[in-house]
């Protein structure tokens, strides 16, 4: 039976996870909002664009009536991958775009986005709407906001990523630090601004691997690109470093200190980067996390299972969240509420602790001697 007929969701959280979310559940007849923090939904610049994989993001935008607006929005050439090494040279390129169950097709963050949002009856998304507290109402939820909003719902599903506000009224439980922290940094109209790589970027992505070290760097389809470095770091380097990485200078500093013997090429990012540059120490969740489930509150993508982004399956995991609980929450397998939230996260930690423990892997390989040789015979 359809365990949330006449009950109020409030999902919270706007990104891929928890839009897929409400427009499955909508279209199973489900009285959603969706609360996200942002004013707006271009209050914040778009990272790099996204590969869906079939059997997770493609499969819930096939079950949520959403392909060919997909398939008119993403981006064919993005696809396009070369690896290099720290000279630029290019070991292995791979611009074959695959068909069927490896068909990963990249998609802006921005397009997906506006996808997903048209897909939704209006005014499912309060904007402005930053979490700040939940206290138990009856059956329910009454949840605060910290521009003094309040409201209530029956059932509170945290969509809200990787430093969830809500998560810790679920578990106590907390990430363990994977050793890598990423600088990330953007380069608007690089085909002006950084000319060459640009060229060797071809519209899609690079991965140079050297010295146990890691650049990414990813077309978007304005024009700009977006670069991660990936470093062996303790864990609090990022505010113990002594760097000030709102200072480019200092930025370009540390840069060519840390990846001396890297071709000047990739300086390039660091000298024409237009905004602020970004710190993310990577972080993932126990591979053996598990907890009570409570009857009226749970828990998807990032804010469940956070890891590093080394496998791509960060967003792939989080819109089969939201398919498989939509599923467990609307389908005739449970008479209870309570039972369907339990199920659902019980398998949700069972596929989420297999890929979290590849992706440990593949962060760990690909910031070792042998990169390169990894990464090659990953693509092969």
């Amino acid at each position: 039976m359809n365990t949330i007929k006449s009950k109020k969701i409030a999902i919270i959280g706007a990104g891929p996870g928890g839009l897929t979310l409400a427009r499955l559940l909508q279209m199973n007849g489900s009285n959603i909002k969706v609360y996200e923090r942002d004013a707006h939904a271009d209050a914040r610049p778009k990272g790099a664009t996204l590969d869906l994989h079939d059997d997770s993001g493609l499969k819930a935008i096939r079950e949520a009536g959403l392909m060919d607006a997909f398939m008119a929005n993403y981006r064919p050439d993005a696809g396009r991958m070369r690896i290099a090494d720290k000279n630029a040279n290019i070991v292995l390129e791979d611009n074959e775009e695959k068909e069927g169950a490896h068909f990963r097709p990249e998609i802006d963050r921005g397009p997906l986005q506006k996808i997903l949002l048209e897909s939704l009856q209006p005014g499912t998304v309060i904007w402005d709407s930053q979490f700040s507290a939940l206290h138990p109402q009856g059956a329910g939820w009454h949840i605060d906001f910290k521009n003094g909003n309040s409201n209530y719902a029956d059932v509170v599903i945290a969509a809200d990523g990787a430093n969830s506000k809500i998560r810790p009224y679920i578990t106590p439980i907390k990430p363990f630090y994977s050793g890598v922290t990423v600088v990330e940094g953007s380069v608007y109209n690089s085909a002006i601004a950084s000319p060459r790589i640009h060229q060797l970027l071809n519209g899609g992505k690079i991965f140079a691997m050297g010295n146990e070290k890691s650049i990414i760097v990813s077309s978007k389809g304005d024009g700009s690109l977006v670069f991660y470095t990936g470093c062996n770091t303790p864990e609090h380097w990022d505010r113990e470093s002594g760097i000030d990485f709102t200072d480019k200078a200092q930025v370009i500093a540390w840069f060519k200190r840390e990846f001396i013997g890297w071709d000047n090429i990739w300086l390039e990012l660091f000298e024409n980067a237009d905004a602020a540059f970004v710190l993310r120490p990577q972080y993932c969740m126990p591979l053996d996390q598990t907890w009570d489930a409570l009857p009226n509150l749970t828990i998807l993508g990032d804010a469940a299972h956070l890891m590093p982004p080394y496998a791509g399956e960060g967003v792939n995991m989080a819109m089969l969240d939201a398919l498989e609980l939509s599923q467990y929450l609307t389908g005739d397998n449970f008479t209870d509420l309570p039972s369907a939230i339990a199920a659902y996260e019980n398998q949700m930690r069972v596929r989420a602790s297999q890929v979290a423990a590849t992706t440990m892997e593949s962060t760990a390989a690909l910031h070792s001697k042998d990169a390169l040789a990894y990464l090659i015979d990953v693509i092969s």
